[in-house]
């Protein structure tokens, strides 16, 4: 298996421990068990932005920078 598959693979499931941490989070039935889920998905937000440092540096995963017009005009339609 190539590591860029591999790396992918990986990032997926990451994204999705963040998901289901969130999730944890947002339905917890106590402080310590919410305080335990964010922390669990800030630890899982941590690893999915260095997996996506990697493989954006090795070129696996490409973004464009979005034209400042359009920022601005999104800024606009959520601001009213």
């Amino acid at each position: 298996m190539q590591d860029q598959v591999i790396m992918d693979n990986i990032l997926t499931s990451v994204k999705n421990c963040c998901d289901i941490f969130m999730h944890g989070a947002i339905e917890s039935p106590t402080p310590n068990v919410n305080t335990a889920f964010k922390q669990a998905l800030n630890d899982c937000l941590c690893m999915q932005n260095e997996i996506y440092s990697k493989m954006a540096q090795k070129g696996w995963y490409p973004s464009t920078q979005a034209p400042q017009q359009q920022i601005d005009q999104t800024k606009q339609k959520y601001s009213n």
